[in-house]
């Protein structure tokens, strides 16, 4: 076990190193080389699946032992966050790393096609919104080591009807920085956390005898340095309902295409620097499109390493997510993000979330945020969007 550990800290080092020169050639990569390759790993990933073939459009299928598996992750993950603060001042087991909680609104757009006028997006309005962005986890070291792939959430408040859990106002979004997770499914993540646990994650993806090196690639294609969360596009990565008989995956994107260059010696908060100079001259716009499932195969449910494809499909803009110039790094506001819980289950029963992971996130986010908020002995704070914070 020490030789695998010694082994996996030395690609991780690896991994930084490259973390440097990253910018130095991304852009140019990912114009040219980052789809045809992702187009090879996923022809790859669908040739090797077998057992979602027959699910109809929005239709699920449980695992077998799909409560087991999400015990032993939550198990797992609590054991980690215990183990790695003992002495109190716990962060999220996962998306660990808060660059910022900022104030916005999100604004349906009037015209939508009348499919995806269901839930919030069924007449045009605007709602407030509390936004953070974050990093991947499960630690939270200086940026330039972990900011290969981000994390979003975002809570519109003031939403009328009855809630699938916890919250009475409120609909969550969540995604990340990739079209697809870094796990297919329950069963290959509770691997991914003894791994993590064992301080081998590594091999996870590269262990010979069960290799996980297609969604390696998958995120590896899109895990980057990062000049800021506000210049990254984010991903929903599993599905949910829009409205009875429907699934959605979403997307949230930049309306600028604006970069900020990325230190040659980045301070350990850098993401969070660029963020508030950014915000401390300029308001900050993102697209929230959705995109229909068409095709239960091609666009599976239950496994969260397929892309769905565009060509199938294409994303629709359905809303504009509005972020004001202000500042958000005042130590209030920064104590007042880790109150905050975001669940995909903070939401109305026309967005549930779908899919063995959606489904295991239910009891993992709800009792990692209780777990969390103990250990620093806070309260959950269910937000109005009245909250205001000195400077």
């Amino acid at each position: 076990m020490r030789l695998k550990r010694r082994i996996n800290d030395l690609l991780v080092a690896a991994i930084n190193l490259e973390r440097h020169v990253d910018p130095l050639f991304r852009r140019g990569f990912d114009r040219v080389l980052r789809a045809p390759i992702a187009a090879v790993v996923q022809w790859l990933i669908n040739r090797r699946r077998r057992d979602d073939v027959r699910l109809g459009i929005a239709e699920e299928r449980a695992l077998p032992d799909e409560a087991e598996i999400t015990r032993a992750i939550v198990d797992g993950m609590s054991a980690f966050t215990r183990r790695t603060y003992p002495h109190g001042g716990a962060e999220r087991a996962g998306n660990t790393k808060t660059y910022g909680v900022v104030r916005g609104s999100f604004e349906v757009l009037p015209g939508l096609p009348d499919d995806l006028r269901q839930g919030v997006f069924a007449e045009p309005r605007t709602f407030p919104v509390w936004i953070r962005f974050a990093g991947p986890g499960p630690i939270a070291p200086p940026d330039i080591k972990d900011n290969g792939i981000l994390s979003i959430g975002i809570k519109l408040m003031g939403v009328a009807g009855e809630k699938l859990l916890d919250e009475r106002h409120t609909q969550d979004f969540t995604g990340i920085s990739a079209p697809t997770f870094t796990t297919p499914d329950i069963r290959e993540n509770v691997k991914l956390q003894h791994h993590i646990l064992a301080g081998t994650p590594i091999f996870y993806f590269l262990g010979p005898r069960d290799s996980h090196l297609l969604d390696a690639v998958m995120q590896g294609l899109y895990s980057r340095t990062q000049s800021s969360p506000l210049e990254t596009r984010y991903w929903s990565c599993v599905a949910y309902l829009l409205g009875e008989g429907r699934a959605m995956h979403y997307s949230i994107r930049p309306s600028s295409d604006r970069r900020t260059p990325v230190p040659l010696r980045p301070s350990d908060d850098y993401l969070r620097e660029a963020m508030a100079r950014t915000l401390a001259e300029s308001d900050v716009e993102f697209d929230f499109m959705i995109q229909l499932q068409t095709d239960p195969h091609r666009m599976p449910i239950e496994n969260a390493s397929v892309e769905w494809p565009e060509r199938l499909s294409p994303f629709v803009t359905a809303a504009k997510l509005r972020i004001p110039a202000q500042r958000f790094d005042s130590e209030h506001q920064l104590a007042f993000a880790g109150n905050l819980s975001y669940n995909p289950w903070h939401c109305i029963a026309e967005h549930r979330p779908l899919g063995n992971q959606n489904r295991a996130r239910r009891s993992i986010y709800r009792e990692l945020s209780r777990l969390r908020q103990e250990i620093n002995r806070q309260p959950h704070i269910e937000p109005t969007g009245d909250e205001r914070f000195e400077a």
